[in-house]
């Protein structure tokens, strides 16, 4: 199970399209808020209402955890004490950890970057401690993916796919949804 964390204030396109994408793929997804209510308003006043609230869940079947980026969203993912434990555990379990935009900053805040090949959005590579900021678009490094910022949320997404499903599978939906990656 994919778990991709929704605070009010999030980037619209990386939560949405990442969600689009990896349903695609057949990908089992949840969206879970830590609003304290299934509603979440995005950065651009999208309504969103989530599959769950964090109070609600285990996360026991992760497969993966999400944090979309934008501000303040991704302030509020970095500081939900709850949410920052349940990455420090599934970090120590070997869970996919990803994470787009500014929302990289929760894991290397958490100092889980160090030594790793990662990405975010222009300015806060300062907040990836000890990890080697790469400006690519999409980062995978052992059990972390990381993108950009909002313009690169397909190929952050098809990297996903690419690692819980196959690269064969990201291809045909890159094809089918006539993407041209930008790297």
């Amino acid at each position: 199970m994919v778990y991709i964390f929704l605070a009010n204030g999030l980037e619209d396109i990386e939560a949405i399209a990442t969600i689009d994408i990896c349903r695609r793929a057949e990908i089992e997804v949840k969206t879970v808020s830590i609003t304290g209510s299934l509603d979440v308003e995005t950065a651009h006043g999208i309504k969103l209402k989530a599959d769950m609230e964090f109070g609600f869940c285990d996360f026991s079947d992760a497969t993966m955890l999400v944090l979309p980026g934008g501000l303040p969203g991704a302030q509020y993912l970095n500081d939900h004490e709850g949410l920052r434990e349940v990455i420090l555990s599934h970090y120590e379990k070997g869970t996919y950890l990803a994470a787009i935009c500014a929302a990289p900053m929760v894991y290397g805040n958490l100092g889980l970057l160090e030594g790793k090949n990662a990405t975010c959005y222009p300015g806060f590579e300062k907040y990836l401690t000890g990890a080697e900021y790469t400006a690519a678009q999409a980062e995978h490094d052992g059990q972390f993916i990381t993108g950009k910022g909002p313009g690169a949320t397909f190929d952050f997404a098809y990297k996903i796919v690419e690692i819980l499903r196959n690269k064969e599978t990201a291809d045909a939906l890159r094809s089918g949804m006539m993407y041209k990656c930008a790297e």
